[in-house]
Order: C-alpha cells, then sequence, then structure tokens
C-alpha cells in the first residue's frame, strides 16, 4: 500500500513511531464494561425503513464458498435497516426471467445456509443480458418489485455488468416508459439505480481486495490435498505434478507451493526462463541425493512459458519421466476446489462485506459511483468498481503482451512478496558466497518459542532459518523457550533440518510459558553473551510479548540484551496487544466451525436443541466472538462484555422465540473465562430448565482440540511472511548496531518490537509502547478490533444492536500498494 510511512506509523528508515491506536487507548480498561468504537455511522434497527429501500442480491459467474454467508448477511442487514431483500436466483438469467426468480427474502429464508459451499440461490451464465433487451426485461423485473438497489456477488465480468446496467438504466427505464411497460411516475421513483459488487471468486484475481470471497477456502481444499498426496508420495518415492484452477492468475498456485514447500511452481505471471527442463530435473536430482523422498510440482491452469506456450502437467510429468526415470504422476484437482464447506476466514468475510454492501447502499446517492466492498489488511474499504475493473483488465493484458514484470507489479506487493519469499525458500541450499565462506556474517541469529504451542509457528521457524542463511547468518534454534537457554538446550539450525516444517502443527522446538525474569536476568545476560547471540526472535503468545518487554526494560543494567529482539505473535487466543491476527488463531477458529458443524449434524434428527459450547481463549473472547461469527451462533458470551442473569434470561426467551419461528437448532458459546460464577454448566442449566418446553439443551467443552491439526493455508503463509519480515528487518539492525569488535549494540525503543498487522498496515511497534496498551492482570490488550463485530453477531441472530459502519474509502492502488499478511 503506496502510504506516507509517517502516516502508516512507520518511519521512513523503517523505525516504528508511536501509533495514533496506542495514544488513543492509554486509559481504556476492557473489563471496565465500556465500550470505544471508531467514529463511524450508527446504525440501528429499521434506520432506513421511512424511505421504503428494496434490495436485491444475487450471485453470478463462477461459484465460491462464502458466498452465502455473503448473502444471509446482505438479507438479514437489511431487514434490519427496514428494507425489502429479494433474492435473485440463478444470476442475471433470473433478473431476465423474472417470476419465481425473484423472492422475497425472510428471515428464516437464509436460515442454515452459512456453513453451505458454493450458492443456494444459484449462478448462471446469461447470454440474454449481453444484449439490450435482455437488460430491458431485467429492469422491468426490478420496477416491478421496486427494486433500484442491488448487490451483485460474482467476478469482474459479472461486476462489468452490473455497472453497465446501472449507466444504461435511465435510457432502459425511458424506453420502458415509451413501450408503455411502466408509467411516468415509476419511472420518477426508481430513476436511479443503485450497484454495490462484493468478489466472490476462488481465484482471487480482481485488483483491489486482498482476498476474494472464496480463495481461502479453494486453498484449504488444495492444501488438504497435497498434504493427503504427500504420505503416498513419500511412501513410494514418487513425484506428483498437481494442477490447480486459477484461470490467468497464479495466486492459489503461489500460495499454495509457498505453503506446502512445493519443488517448484508454475504461474502465469511468472514464467521460467529459457532452459527451464534442465534446473528443474537438476534440482529434483540433488534433492532425491539429500534425502527426498517426493517432489511436489504445482502448476497453475494458465501457465505459461516465456514464449507464451502453455504448460501443462502431462508435458511436466513427461519430462521427469524420460528424464529421471522417476515414478511420476499427475493430479487434477478441478471442482474439487470450488466445493466443501467455506473455511472460517470466507464466512467472516462474507459477513462482513455483506453488511457493510447494505449500508454503502443506504449511503449511496444518484451520482455515487458503483464500488466494491474490498479487504485491505484487515479492513474493509469501499473501492470504485470500474477502477478495480480496469486495473485487472490490465494484468491480462500485460501479460499477454509478455510484459511479465509488469504483471506481477500489478499484482500488487503482496503477491510479488509471495513470490519472492518462495523462490527464496524454495532453494536447496543458500547462496554459493555464503557456502565458501565469502559472504559468511560472524553473527548469530537465535530463534525460541515462549507459551503455548500454536500453529504456524513451524512455517516461522522454517523461514527464519532459512533466510538467516541466505544472508550469510547463523541461526541457532533455542528448545523449550528460556529454559533451554539457560540449559543450554541449543543447536545450530541448518538448511535441511527444517525441511517439511511447514504444514506440521504446534511447535518443532519445544516451548515452554516460563518469562526470562524466573530464571534470574543475569543467567539470561550470561548465556546471551556465551552463544554470541547478536538477535532475538521470540515467537509466541502474551508471555512472548511480556518477555521481550522484561529484556529491553533491563538493558540499562544488561548491555547483553542489547541487540534487535522481535517477537512474532503466535496464540489461538490472539490475545497479544499490536497485532489484529496472530499465528494459529485462524487454524483454531477453523477447527471450532468444523466441529462446531458436527455436533450441529448430531441434533439432525433431533426436533429441537440447542449447544452450549466452551471455548477456550482465557480471558479474551476473540475465538468465542469469531467462532460464534463463523458458526452462525445466536449467542457468545465474552469477559469483554459484562452480562448478568437477566441477560441470560432475556437470550433463553429469544432462543425460544425463534424455535418457535420454525427454527430448529440453536447454538451458544462462551468463552472459558467470561464469568466466574456463570459457568458453562450454569448456562447450561439456565437453558435447560427455562426453555424445556421448546428445546433440550446439550453442553460441549472443546479443549485441546482447539489447539491442534495441521495448520491453515492462512497459518502458514502468515508465519512464513511474518518471520521474512522479522528477518529482513534484524539483518538491517544487526548491520546498524555492529561496532569494531564485531559485537552488536543498539538499545534504541525500535530494536524490540513486536510485528503485527493493525488494520491497512504492517508495523513493527516498540514492545514499551505497546506496554500502556496491555492489561497484564488478564493477559489482553486494551483494544480489540473483533468487539466491533459483537453488533454484526447480534444482528445476524434477529438480536438488537447497534452496528458501527467499518468501511472507509479507498482506491485499488492503494490497497494493491500495501505489503500485508492476509494475501
Amino acid at each position: 500500500m503506496a502510504q506516507d510511512p509517517s502516516a502508516s506509523g512507520l518511519s521512513a528508515s523503517g523505525g516504528t513511531q508511536t501509533p495514533g491506536i496506542i495514544r488513543e487507548l492509554r486509559n481504556y480498561n476492557p473489563f471496565s464494561g465500556a465500550r470505544l468504537f471508531r467514529s463511524a455511522m450508527s446504525i440501528r434497527k429499521d434506520s432506513f425503513v421511512q424511505a421504503d429501500q428494496a434490495i436485491g442480491v444475487f450471485t453470478s459467474g463462477g461459484d465460491s464458498s462464502g458466498m452465502n454467508a455473503a448473502v444471509r448477511a446482505v438479507v438479514r442487514m437489511g431487514i434490519y435497516v427496514g428494507c425489502r431483500v429479494f433474492l435473485i436466483r440463478e444470476g442475471y438469467q433470473g433478473m431476465v426471467d423474472g417470476g419465481d426468480c425473484i423472492e422475497l427474502a425472510g428471515w428464516k429464508t437464509v436460515s442454515g445456509i452459512i456453513q453451505k459451499g458454493g450458492t443456494v440461490i444459484g449462478s448462471a451464465r446469461c447470454k440474454d443480458f449481453t444484449t439490450r433487451d435482455g437488460r430491458l426485461k431485467a429492469a422491468f423485473n426490478l420496477v416491478d418489485r421496486k427494486i433500484t438497489n442491488l448487490v451483485c456477488i460474482g467476478g469482474d465480468g459479472s461486476l462489468t455488468g452490473a455497472n453497465l446496467f446501472r449507466q444504461e438504466w435511465p435510457s432502459l427505464l425511458a424506453e420502458l416508459v415509451q413501450n408503455g411497460k411502466i408509467d411516468h411516475i415509476q419511472a420518477e421513483l426508481y430513476s436511479h439505480l443503485n450497484i454495490v459488487g462484493m468478489v466472490g471468486s476462488i481465484d482471487n484475481d480482481f485488483c483491489g481486495t486482498d482476498m476474494t470471497i472464496g480463495a481461502d477456502s479453494a486453498l484449504h481444499r488444495i492444501i488438504e490435498a497435497i498434504d493427503n498426496i504427500t504420505t503416498t508420495a513419500s511412501s513410494h518415492q514418487r513425484c506428483f505434478i498437481m494442477e490447480v484452477m486459477g484461470r490467468h492468475c497464479g495466486y492459489l498456485a503461489l500460495v499454495a507451493a509457498l505453503a506446502s514447500e512445493a519443488d517448484w511452481v508454475f504461474i502465469p505471471e511468472w514464467p521460467p526462463e529459457k532452459g527451464w527442463e534442465d534446473v528443474l530435473c537438476n534440482k529434483l536430482a540433488k534433492e532425491r541425493q539429500l534425502g527426498q523422498r517426493l517432489n511436489i510440482i504445482i502448476v497453475a491452469e494458465g501457465a505459461v512459458d516465456g514464449d507464451g506456450k502453455p504448460i501443462t502437467p502431462d508435458a511436466v510429468k513427461d519430462l521427469v519421466s524420460s528424464r529421471l526415470k522417476y515414478d511420476t504422476r499427475v493430479t487434477i484437482l478441478g471442482h474439487v476446489q470450488r466445493g466443501g464447506r467455506p473455511s472460517a476466514f470466507d464466512i467472516i468475510l462474507g459477513c462482513r462485506m455483506g453488511a457493510e454492501a447494505v449500508l454503502a447502499l443506504m449511503d449511496a446517492k444518484p451520482d455515487t459511483p458503483a464500488c466494491v466492498i474490498s479487504l485491505d489488511g484487515n479492513q474493509t474499504v469501499r473501492v470504485p468498481l470500474m477502477e478495480c475493473v480496469e486495473k485487472t483488465k490490465a494484468v491480462k493484458a500485460a501479460m499477454d503482451a509478455k510484459n511479465f514484470c509488469e504483471a506481477v507489479e500489478l499484482r500488487g506487493r503482496s503477491f510479488q512478496g509471495n513470490l519472492d519469499y518462495y523462490r527464496k525458500l524454495s532453494k536447496l541450499r543458500p547462496p554459493s558466497s555464503v557456502l565458501d565462506g565469502t559472504g559468511k556474517q560472524p553473527y548469530n541469529i537465535a530463534v525460541l518459542n515462549v507459551g503455548a504451542p500454536a500453529c504456524g509457528i513451524n512455517a516461522a521457524v522454517r523461514s527464519c532459518v532459512r533466510l538467516g542463511l541466505t544472508n550469510g547468518y547463523t541461526v541457532l534454534g533455542i528448545h523449550y523457550g528460556f529454559e533451554g537457554l539457560v540449559q543450554e538446550n541449543i543447536s545450530e539450525l541448518k538448511w535441511m533440518d527444517v525441511q517439511g516444517w511447514a504444514g506440521i502443527g504446534g511447535t518443532k522446538l519445544g516451548t515452554t510459558r516460563e518469562t526470562p525474569e524466573k530464571f534470574g536476568l543475569d543467567v539470561i545476560a550470561k548465556q546471551l553473551k556465551k552463544f554470541k547471540i547478536s538477535g532475538l526472535i521470540v515467537i509466541g503468545g502474551f508471555e512472548a510479548f511480556q518477555s521481550v518487554l522484561i529484556l529491553a526494560e533491563a538493558r540499562q543494567q544488561y548491555p547483553e540484551f542489547c541487540i534487535p529482539m522481535n517477537v512474532i505473535p503466535a496464540t489461538i487466543s490472539n490475545n497479544v496487544p499490536g497485532t489484529d491476527f496472530s499465528l494459529g488463531a485462524d487454524t483454531s477458529l477453523n477447527e471450532i466451525a468444523d466441529i462446531c458443524d458436527r455436533i450441529k449434524q448430531s441434533a439432525s434428527g433431533t426436533k429441537t436443541r440447542v449447544f452450549v459450547i466452551e471455548t477456550q481463549g482465557g480471558y479474551c473472547g476473540y475465538l468465542a466472538t469469531m467462532s460464534a461469527l463463523a458458526g452462525g451462533a445466536d449467542a457468545a458470551y465474552i469477559p469483554e462484555e459484562p452480562f448478568n442473569i437477566g441477560n441470560l434470561q432475556g437470550d433463553v426467551k429469544h432462543m425460544a422465540a425463534k424455535i418457535k419461528d420454525g427454527v430448529r437448532r440453536g447454538l451458544v458459546l462462551r468463552n472459558e473465562k467470561a464469568n466466574p460464577n456463570y459457568t458453562t454448566e450454569f448456562i447450561h442449566q439456565l437453558y435447560s430448565e427455562e426453555g424445556k418446553e421448546y428445546f433440550s439443551c446439550r453442553m460441549n467443552v472443546l479443549g485441546h482440540m482447539q489447539q491442534g491439526g495441521m495448520p491453515s493455508p492462512f497459518d502458514r503463509n502468515l508465519g512464513t511472511k511474518m518471520a521474512a519480515k522479522c528477518i529482513e528487518r534484524m539483518i538491517q539492525q544487526i548491520q546498524e548496531g555492529k561496532k569494531e569488535d564485531e559485537t552488536i549494540y543498539t538499545n534504541s525503543r525500535e530494536s524490540a518490537t513486536l510485528l503485527g498487522l493493525v488494520k491497512r498496515q504492517t508495523a513493527f511497534t516498540p514492545v514499551e509502547d505497546l506496554k500502556q496498551c496491555a492489561d497484564f492482570k488478564h493477559r489482553v490488550p486494551h483494544d480489540n478490533w473483533w468487539l466491533k463485530l459483537r453488533p454484526l453477531l447480534r444482528i445476524l441472530a434477529k438480536h438488537e444492536s447497534v452496528y458501527e459502519a467499518e468501511s472507509v474509502f479507498g482506491k485499488a492502488n492503494d490497497v494493491d500498494a500495501g505489503d500485508k499478511f492476509v494475501a
């Protein structure tokens, strides 16, 4: 994202200033019962009922998982603010055909669809809409139902069609008047058509947004397939060539390769150089010599060579089989990538975008251009639709002209970063200058874990090791945290030592929760000096942040702590200040959402049932809130939002009313520390007793299942990229802080930082600045961005609440220029 460095909290030299968010939140206490929200438009129930607004929502083009969550959010938010909402079935074809294809939606119409893949309202290619006569029929069908607001969920072609429809709207109405289909009064009343788009596409090929609805779910399908294939490939020492979708975009192939440690990837934006056949075969042969039993090669369906000639999986198979005589197989994943349950990320993204789409329509004026609800980092943004479409077309034009460097640049900095990191991490060994000693640096960088295990940590360690070695540094792995440092449980990590780590859950280095002060700071200082540690990367949760803070504050007494130190947040609780996301939280959310779906399925044969489920998270309600949003829960009880017996009784009555209205199952989540008196057992018994006339109730405590499993693609990618950023910054600070005797000394606040993503920016924030943003008693940050989604959770569950609009206005170039972790 091309921002003024001073505006983003980063100095031009890469140092860190105190972010405005820190100044704003110094005196905020989340456990005071108060609520802090940014200045934004407050949306209450029936806010627009007087306007007699009608909204039509449809899905068009290829389907993608998460579309149903977006449809559900549009319907329920639309009804909540006082609009009539129509489902337009079968995309543009339904709009042209009218009749039963355009259905007035009620609250229950979209019940039970959030966890389903594809689109329940259908999607179809429509030749009729490409003609003037077809669009004339569509316009009449909309006017007949007083629909002047459209939400289009689809790709660039569908969104372009919607914008053309909007531009032609006045002339279409004039023609309808001329033909006697509508009168002048109707033409005057419905003279303007407002369009808001959401990009639903597994390809993630749309410029102006970091992620499209469905891309993360498709990555889940791809990574699951690769993880499954690696076991059989290793058993028989096979090479697998896997083709993935993406059309003219290599995002799926590239990120899958990065997350799965694939040996080679072919993508449309970056064709291999001439002679790639020899390079590929030599690499595969050397990997086998080093003891690797399998090879994975990923081919994007639109991959080409430098001359524009397609590269097919069969051609790569023939090459490997004929030259290396390897047992080589081809797997084409095909439409498996489109199907299946949406990931937690896509469900939440669909919910957020759907709600913001409704508000964007309500804000629209006759001269407001059509916009797309995009994701910029962790911020929803309204971006001009055609600006995004034109830039997306420019990428294809650049590739057709064989301007591949331009095509990669147009994809955005996140795409460039993915490509750069993959090329560095997938090498067989460090550069020759490092191996022959000419590029070797006399400095050691140490990596350790502090806190509970979390998925994604191993991917981060792998990235640290390989990029550290690439730059000539020695990387030391400290086993079992600071206890391992004291006990000298330290090993030098080599290139192949971390092979295969990206897909492993937990932490291979081992971890403990103890902070440095338990062992004595003098002992820690002595060990850092003994092992000549010039930089320290600590990966973990609140304990990791606290550990680096302790060391930073003791620098005046212990000069050994005057080295660059970085924290990579990793905890399923997502309770670390200075970042919106922590490693492991996404994997945990997917585990919880999947378990909740199975629990609800278990009651399919019962008449009506409500489940009360307890999640982990300590005093942070992130897991409970976000898994409730992803699971379509009716309520979520958390420590940050005090509640009493009256609130609980009200929720039971609300649940009973929904059951009486035809809903068959209910879901209630409770954070493990939500309230010391209103325990999970108490809530279960309350619901059982008070609601016994309407439903039965069951209780589940999920426990450590939330910490296990294979890392999600998001966490693998996040860990890899965060670690890469940390290594790059640490190397820079080591070079700036080296003395004549080759020791390192730096005691600036900017040399002890935590790397995080905050809304639209990535930032290294000094841990000493973050101290004032943390509640050390409850081990949580003072401010939590996800608290703003609590009203959305309640609104989508048919409660009354006040929703704060979260989206801001932006430009496609600004979104694509950002160097963030989510894409």
